[in-house]
């Protein structure tokens, strides 16, 4: 089995369409194991009992933003270690630098298609 068939991913986006996008641009990859939810708290209590490989989550959502959940995933034991790709319209510097701060691993700018999606993955976890 190859890597794409094993990955469990987890997308986080407040947007149904927004989460739609992206689990299509992962449809298309080939990467079937995904779950979804539409905030950081929910994305976080789910992930602390259920870890996954990678999580592709939005910044900009309310209650717990994108970097919050990166810093409470790397705050806890079970998930310190879980991918981390932020995706964001606002991928200014400043953003990006506290994101790394955090170890976030990777981070893809909207808007993004499939292949760039793929590279994006690829950059933190091997070649799919």
């Amino acid at each position: 089995m190859s890597l794409r068939d094993n990955l469990r991913i987890m997308v986080v986006d407040d947007m149904s369409t927004s989460r739609g996008l992206i689990t299509q641009a992962l449809d298309a990859i080939g990467i079937r194991h995904y779950t979804a939810e539409k905030d950081g708290l929910a994305a976080f209590q789910r992930l602390t009992a259920s870890p996954v490989h990678l999580v592709i989550s939005d910044f900009n959502m309310p209650g717990m933003d994108g970097l919050q959940l990166l810093e409470a995933l790397r705050g806890h034991k079970v998930t310190q270690k879980v991918g981390f790709i932020l995706i964001t319209g606002r991928a200014d510097p400043a953003l990006i630098e506290r994101g790394k701060k955090l170890a976030m691993n990777n981070f893809l700018a909207k808007p993004f298609d499939a292949q760039k999606m793929k590279g994006c993955i690829e950059q933190v976890v091997g070649r799919l």
